[in-house]
Parts: structure tokens; C-alpha cells; sequence
């Protein structure tokens, strides 16, 4: 973040300060007072079951030069304590995004779609970074908090933004894009993520929509060609639309290789050609990496500067994330989940090469709705389809995976109650040579499975 005044801050989140601390300067925003340095403005949020007005005094204490507190706060009077005052401490800080990203001259892409989109936003940095300097969305900031947050972590020779925006309901795409005001947008697909909130694939579409409603005429947008949602998304703008995709589109994968936990593929625009590698397996990952190409090649960079940024990709954490147990392969794939990233998944686990057996390790998936039950029963059939002799399911609502995958007469689809019952299961079962996928929805938290195997 570039330094600013609390005078200039006051001014963009619509707030008021005193007069004797106009002067002070601010070079970092934080809603967290545990994470605050001299400098720091902290910003005092509300939620039903957090205040962050208790915790002002403290963050002043361990270092914050200021903070953002709602105007009735009585916080401070006594000690002169450094305040700006607003009517809401939310639509403060955003306020403040808004009006810090509008100074900035920045490039600013938005990110969306109902999977792959921190993978998207890594890779794309990646090959970004090779040429410019760039600001990305750091961790799962990606909400009406994060992404403000992740706004005034732009500094000032930054040349683009490249900002993931997440949403569960209605309105909040279109919310975010309002502060970001992003100048290209990628939408990687339209799936049934959040489908319970949501209604119909059909209204989530409309939402993820709300990224590309206001691009300026001179941005443009990179879609999905396969997309049964891509006309409907490019009809929403009048900005250009760019198309990607595995056989089809403006900049498309044609011959796909796999080898081992890797990829190659052979690259094709504008009668051009050539061989791209990519450090990390899955079909799904060739789509978000030629997402990142459209957009190097639409910025004018060379060919063997965005074949580095390819090359060079790291994935988040939990994102087909490559682990090895005492000579077992665990794909880490345990961030989230919903029906189509985790057919997604198990489709890169049967692609992959394996001197033993295969495993599929599946927790719940959440915010499916009524239908809850017949997704997780489809998830086992399928699983069958791909192969997957050995298919495992924990927790609640997680039953019906197994219920799909005997009905397919899979012999051992087992279903535990918990994570520790798995780990012991997987401890004893597991010979080295063997392939394990691991994921479900974050609030399955499948990840302690890989926890107490790493510790045992």
C-alpha cells in the first residue's frame, strides 16, 4: 500500500478525524489486531458474533497508528486516541478500496467462476510476473472483506492486479466488481457451487455475470468455450471476448500428454503452435493454465516468457497439492469441494501413473440443497466409472458416496464416521507405490486425514 494521511483515508471511506491527526501516515490496513505494525490503520468490524471495537485499544497498543471505528464508538475520547469515525466500519473499508484502487494505474483483473479460480489466479500470476509487477489476491481473500483488503495491499509500481472473487449468494459478484472496477475479467466456469443459496445453474450464471456487467469497452473478457454458459456471459458485455478451451476456442489445447504428475499439451492461436509443459496433473488445470495464456498473449508478452510463467507455476495449498507418507502419493486436493471439482479430481487421479493402487478419499460436499443426497450418491458412481477400485468416504452426508459406488458393484467402497477411524484405516492399508486423492468441502476439514498420517 502507498503511504497515505489519515486525511486522505478519511476522505476516501467517508469518515471523519480530528484535526491534530490529519498528518498521520498510513502504509497498511488490517482487520486483524493480532497482525498490526507502526503505520497500521485497524479497522473495527462487526459480525454476529465478533466485535472488533473490543479489541481497539489493544491493536493501539501493539503498534497501530490508528483505527476505523463506527461513529457512535466512545472508544477513545478520554485518551485521544487516533480515530476515524464512519457510519459502518464495512462499507467503510470499502469505501477506502474503491477510492484507493480508482488512484492507482493498475491493471486490474477479476477472477471468477464456480471452480479453479485460485488455481486461475496462481498460474496467471505466475506468467504475469515474468513481465510486470503484480499484486494477487493472497490466501482465500476473496469476499467482501478480503477483497478490499487485498486492494490496498497494491503498491505503486504495481502494473497489475490480478484479484479471485468468491460468492454463496445473490449480489455479491457484482458487489465486489463495483469496488474493484477490474479492467479484464475470467470466468472459469459455471458450475452448481453453491446451488442451494443460488436456485439453478441459471441464476448462477447471472451472478457470476455481474464480474464483466461494467468492464470498460477497451478490457475484455477470457471464457470457458466449452461453457454451456460462455455466450450468455459474452452477451453481458460489450467489451471483447476471448475464448479457451481443449480442442476449441481462440487459444485452445489441442494434444494433451500426461506424464506422471505433469502435463504437455500442444498450444494453438492464431495459426500458431507450440508445446507448453505444466508442473502439476490435471485436465482441468490444462483450461485455467490457457486461461493465463490468453491473457499474456492479449498483453503483447512473448511466448517463452509466458511458457516460463507456466513452467514456473505453485499452486495454493490443498489445490492438487503433491504430498508423499512413506512412499505414498498424496494428492492434496482438500480446500474445497463440490461435484464438478471433485469429478475433476478424480478424473486427474485416474490419469495418473502408479506403481500400486489407487485410492479416493472423499468428505461431504456443502451447500447442495435438497439434492444433497443424490450429488454425493452420483460422486460414487462415478467414481466407479474412473476406475478407482478403492473408494472412501468419511463424515456426515458422505455415506451416500459409498451408497453410488456399490451400486456400481464396487467391492471395497468403504464409509468411516471420522477422520482419525480413516488414518487408521489408510495406516494399515497403504503400501508405498500407491496414489491417494484426498478432498472434500472446507467445512469437512479432509485435510486432518493427511494431519494425523504425517504425525503417526
Amino acid at each position: 500500500m502507498k503511504s497515505l494521511s489519515l486525511s486522505e483515508i478519511s476522505k476516501y471511506s467517508k469518515g471523519k478525524v480530528d484535526e491534530n491527526a490529519k498528518k498521520i501516515i498510513i502504509d497498511s490496513v488490517s482487520t486483524d489486531s493480532r497482525k498490526l505494525k507502526k503505520g497500521s490503520l485497524f479497522v473495527a468490524l462487526e459480525g454476529d458474533n465478533f466485535d472488533g471495537h473490543n479489541y481497539v485499544n489493544e491493536a493501539l497498543a501493539s503498534g497501530a497508528s490508528a483505527a476505523m471505528v463506527n461513529k457512535e464508538t466512545k472508544i477513545g475520547l478520554e485518551s485521544n486516541l487516533p480515530l476515524i469515525k464512519v457510519e459502518d466500519t464495512l462499507v467503510g473499508l470499502q469505501d477506502l478500496a474503491r477510492s484507493y484502487r480508482s488512484s492507482l494505474e493498475v491493471t486490474g483483473i477479476g477472477v471468477t467462476g464456480s471452480n479453479g479460480k485460485t488455481s486461475t489466479k496462481d498460474i496467471l500470476q505466475s506468467v504475469l510476473n515474468q513481465s510486470y509487477s503484480v499484486s494477487a489476491t493472497e490466501g482465500n481473500y476473496n469476499n467482501h472483506i478480503g477483497v478490499p483488503l487485498t486492494l490496498l495491499n497494491i503498491e505503486e509500481n504495481n502494473e497489475f492486479g490480478v484479484w479471485e472473487m468468491g460468492m454463496s449468494g445473490s449480489g455479491e459478484i457484482a458487489a465486489l466488481a463495483d469496488i474493484a472496477k477490474p479492467d479484464v475479467g475470467i470466468i472459469t466456469n459455471i458450475g452448481i457451487a453453491h446451488i442451494e443459496n443460488l436456485g439453478s445453474r441459471d441464476n448462477i450464471a447471472k451472478e457470476k455475470a455481474g464480474l464483466v456487467l461494467n468492464l470498460p469497452e477497451k478490457g475484455y473478457v477470457v471464457l470457458n468455450a466449452a461453457d454451456d454458459y460462455c455466450g450468455f456471459v459474452a452477451d453481458q458485455t460489450s467489451a471483447e471476448s476471448i475464448t479457451v478451451g481443449i480442442g476449441c476456442g481462440d487459444v485452445r489445447a489441442d494434444v494433451i500428454k500426461y506424464d506422471g504428475f505433469s502435463i504437455k499439451y500442444n498450444l494453438s492461436f492464431e495459426g500458431c503452435n507450440t508445446e507448453v509443459y505444466l508442473p502439476f496433473p490435471g485436465k482441468h488445470m490444462v483450461i485455467n493454465s490457457l486461461m493465463a495464456v490468453a491473457v499474456g498473449l492479449r498483453e503483447g508478452m512473448k511466448m517463452e516468457d509466458i511458457k516460463k510463467g507456466l513452467n514456473s507455476a505453485n499452486l495454493s495449498s490443498g489445490r492438487l497439492e503433491l504430498r508423499e507418507i512413506e512412499g505414498v502419493t498424496f494428492v492434496d486436493d482438500t480446500y474445497n469441494a463440490n461435484p464438478d471439482s471433485v469429478i475433476a479430481a478424480m478424473e486427474c487421479l485416474s490419469e495418473m501413473r502408479c506403481a500400486g493402487n489407487k485410492y479416493v478419499v472423499l468428505g461431504s460436499m456443502a451447500e447442495l440443497g435438497d439434492d444433497a443426497e443424490r450429488y454425493h450418491f452420483d460422486i460414487g458412481v462415478k467414481a466407479s466409472r474412473f476406475g478407482v477400485g478403492n473408494i472412501l468416504s468419511v463424515g456426515d452426508g458422505a455415506d451416500f458416496i459409498q451408497k453410488g459406488a456399490i451400486s456400481e458393484g464396487v467391492e471395497k467402497a468403504i464409509h468411516f464416521k471420522d477422520h482419525q477411524e480413516c488414518a487408521l484405516f489408510l495406516k494399515e492399508e497403504l503400501s508405498s507405490g500407491d496414489v491417494v486423492l484426498v478432498k472434500g468441502s472446507r467445512s469437512s476439514a479432509m485435510e486432518r486425514i493427511l494431519t494425523i498420517l504425517d504425525m503417526s
